[in-house]
C-alpha cells in the first residue's frame, strides 16, 4: 500500500471522522460508524477509492525531482 492521502487531507478525514462518530455516539444512531471510514483512511494514509480515481494527495514522488 503506497500512501496517497497528503497532510491537509489526512487531517480533514480524522476531524470529521471523529465528528460523525461523536454524532453517532451522541445521538445513539448507528449510522455514526460511517464516521470510522474517513478515520481509518485518515490514520493509515490509504484510500483505496483514490487508487481507483488515480487521485494521490500525498507528498510528490522523487521523479518530480523533489
Amino acid at each position: 500500500m503506497k500512501a496517497n492521502v497528503g497532510g491537509t487531507d489526512k487531517i480533514l478525514r480524522i476531524v470529521v471522522g471523529l465528528a460523525v462518530c461523536g454524532w453517532g455516539v451522541a445521538t445513539q444512531n448507528v449510522l455514526g460508524a460511517i464516521g470510522l471510514v474517513p478515520l481509518l483512511t485518515g490514520f493509515i494514509n490509504f484510500c483505496p477509492l483514490y487508487t481507483l480515481l488515480g487521485v494521490n494527495t500525498g507528498a510528490k514522488s522523487e521523479e518530480a525531482g523533489e
